[in-house]
């Protein structure tokens, strides 16, 4: 397992984005703390110099692991569940244009809040009717080009949809897809996994990303959830991917990411010795 942190390609309303704008200095940054992967948020794909942005991660030698795309409910009210026909389309439509760039790159798309909330006057059950469909188009769209999804159950208090890893699991089956899975966030997982380490086992190859912040939504190692124990966990699993790294920049981004580098860092070592 490897280091990534989010870097947002625009600058962004989104509180957990530990660095945003700037790529060329927060690319530099990222790369002196030893990170070995950038995972990329990314709005609307068509507003990134794509050959760019690959000339920059070649130079920094990194690697992009996976896209996110909630700016795109964030600051655009797309989402897969929206009451409205038109913007259900323009969600999936929008993560449909995010596969050249994660097959350029080798990198998973993320379902984060794109998938909406239940509004008023939208029966639970129509929502995850129109949710599976959506994932069920977009599966199938990424899959010739080896492009994988990864839906991120995320807590109760930011959507009413798929908040636990076995809401996520029930998910997964309803799609029936093989290139879709799911995002595990410890962030999230503390306020919903009545053992995190237990439904990281449950999960276990169906993880196709792992995103990680401390209780209070800081770096690694500023609030008190086990580490150790979680990380040894995700690797008992067979997982080898990244480990990405979406916290707060609190104090500032740069302390944040070496602060949580430097915690993290020795266990992955020792995990893996």
């Amino acid at each position: 397992m490897r280091l990534s942190i989010v870097l947002s390609t625009q600058q962004t309303s989104f509180q957990a984005a530990s660095f945003s704008g700037g790529l060329e200095t927060n690319l530099h940054q990222i790369a002196a703390i030893g990170y070995q992967g950038v995972e990329l948020a990314i709005r609307d794909p068509r507003l990134v110099d794509v050959q760019q942005l690959d000339r920059l991660m070649q130079q920094h030698r990194l690697e992009v692991p996976a896209i996110g795309t909630g700016q795109a409910w964030n600051e655009e009210g797309l989402s897969f569940t929206d009451p409205d026909e038109f913007v259900r389309r323009a969600a999936i439509e929008r993560i449909i244009s995010h596969i050249p760039v994660a097959a350029h790159f080798n990198a998973l798309i993320i379902i984060g809040l794109i998938r909406g909330v239940i509004k008023p006057g939208v029966k639970p059950e129509q929502g995850m009717e129109w949710l599976a469909e959506a994932l069920r188009e977009c599966s199938r769209a990424a899959a010739p080009h080896g492009v994988r999804l990864a839906l991120e159950p995320i807590n109760r208090y930011e959507t009413t949809l798929i908040n636990s890893v076995d809401q996520g699991l029930d998910l997964i089956q309803n799609v029936g897809e093989g290139n879709f899975g799911l995002l595990l966030d410890t962030f999230h997982m503390n306020i919903e996994e009545a053992r995190i380490e237990q439904s990281i086992l449950a999960c276990g190859k169906r993880i196709f990303h792992f995103h990680v912040a401390d209780s209070n939504r800081w770096y690694p190692g500023a609030g008190h959830l086990d580490f150790g124990t979680i990380l040894r966990t995700l690797n008992n699993t067979g997982y080898n991917g990244f480990v990405s790294g979406e916290f707060m920049p609190k104090p500032n981004a740069e302390t944040a990411a070496r602060e949580g580098f430097a915690y993290l860092a020795p266990l992955l070592r020792r995990i893996s010795a």
